[in-house]
């Protein structure tokens, strides 16, 4: 198979934006904060009161689910939730009018709460926040002057001081630390600062956006962009082989990808697809590291109860069960794909990879198969290892873009590298 050569300028900007949002009219985001932490944690109560975002991430996480449910009800391959009655024709039709008012709620949402244009970002009403949080903050200064004398002297841990490194000479750090008090937006998807071990959101949001700027100008590089296809590549080939599956139509799939991806026309389409998933920004740790590769980690951790009851059944054989989980994969996206708005566009071309990688996943996480759920639980703490040190002052330099880059791009060489190794040496045992 003819290998797909990379244009630098375009891949590059296929995946662009310095960070910041594609969509700036409704980012979700946390306001800006003093440095003082009381006074910070009241002014993030103050400001995501109104609009919640936690009842947000709800409505987005229901939206997900009836489109899953209406997804399965559709299928004319779905076996026994195939539609048979005049009932569940109705009933079908309800669902698709309930997604379709769900969505349009929630547009409604992000314009009276997201939206920089709504009242809640007027001028007026953050003089109002101040005025209110200044005599709540001056309420307690008592209690704070009172509880001086019980601090400890930081003096104490100085030997600890290579491990806890001076935050305030990491320039690249401080500026988006600045950008973000300043009130300027650095949107996300899904707040991981637990995942990724950052201290407080807004560690994890600053650190985000210096990622996604040292991001963008590492795959400015053509060979930097061709590293990372030959060895997604060869990782999804090996983790198939090792799984005794044909890798053809994967490798098929995956060119497609690519084509896809150098064409400039696409982009446009891309980032109205991309938008319409939550994604906030057109790096590759918003689209592959946030959006495909967690998400699906998430969805393994929680499986249909459908799925679990056959793969927990003692008294079918294994081969039963994986042939029962992978058409049960292949209808879900067979019929994600007849409710896609752009048939032949970024999500379906995903799809296409997914088809040929996900059932073989979920049968190794899931399944009985030791030497299998090994090699998938591997490839997850890599890649989750590779999100925690990305985010490690002590891993990684946020001082300027070009070292930030730099040290990113070694840390996903040295993960890539472990994964590889993995592979061939469990596929050499299997062969011995």
């Amino acid at each position: 198979m003819g290998r797909v050569e990379f244009s630098g300028s375009a891949l590059a900007s296929a995946w662009r934006g310095r960070g910041e949002p594609f969509r700036g009219n409704h980012p979700q985001y946390v306001r800006q904060r003093s440095r003082c932490h009381r006074q910070s944690s009241l002014l993030h109560e103050w400001r995501l009161r109104p609009c919640d975002h936690r009842s947000m991430e709800a409505l987005e996480t229901a939206i997900n689910y009836w489109d899953d449910a209406l997804a399965a009800y559709t299928s004319v391959s779905a076996g026994p939730l195939a539609v048979t009655t005049g009932d569940e024709a109705q009933f079908c039709e309800d669902l698709q009018r309930l997604v379709d008012q769900a969505y349009e709620l929630q547009e409604q949402c992000e314009l009276l709460f997201l939206d920089q244009r709504s009242v809640l970002f007027r001028m007026d009403s953050s003089n109002r926040m101040y005025s209110e949080l200044h005599s709540t903050v001056t309420s307690s200064a008592e209690s704070f002057v009172s509880a001086q004398d019980e601090v400890a002297d930081l003096r104490e841990f100085e030997e600890f001081a290579e491990f806890f490194p001076d935050v305030e000479n990491l320039h690249l750090y401080q500026v988006a630390k600045a950008h973000f008090e300043s009130g300027g937006a650095i949107p996300y998807r899904t707040l991981r600062t637990e995942m990724v071990r950052c201290s407080s959101d807004v560690e994890f949001i600053c650190k985000l956006h210096c990622i996604r700027l040292a991001l963008t100008a590492m795959f400015r590089e053509k060979a930097n962009w061709q590293w990372l296809a030959d060895t997604g590549r060869q990782i999804l080939t090996d983790i198939l082989i090792y799984g005794d599956k044909d890798p053809k139509d994967l490798l098929i799939a995956y060119e497609d990808m690519l084509s896809f991806l150098q064409n400039e026309d696409n982009w446009p389409q891309m980032e109205q697809e991309l938008s319409l998933k939550g994604v906030k920004a057109m790096t590759l740790y918003d689209i592959l590291l946030d959006y495909i590769i967690m998400d699906a980690f998430d969805d393994l951790d929680m499986p249909p109860s459908t799925v679990t009851a056959v793969v927990q059944n003692r008294w079918l054989s294994n081969g039963f069960k994986e042939t029962a989980l992978t058409t049960a994969v292949w209808s879900l996206f067979k019929a994600k794909r007849r409710m896609l708005r752009f048939a032949d566009g970024f999500i379906s071309h995903f799809y296409a990879i997914s088809e040929q990688i996900s059932p073989m996943m979920a049968w190794g996480f899931l399944g009985p198969d030791e030497g299998l759920k090994d090699i998938c639980h591997f490839f997850r703490d890599q890649v989750t290892g590779l999100l925690v040190d990305m985010f490690s002052f002590q891993k990684c330099r946020y001082t300027t873009v070009q070292e930030l880059s730099q040290n990113i791009l070694q840390l996903m060489k040295n993960r890539a590298d472990e994964i590889g190794n993995k592979l061939k040496t469990n596929l050499c045992d299997v062969v011995q």
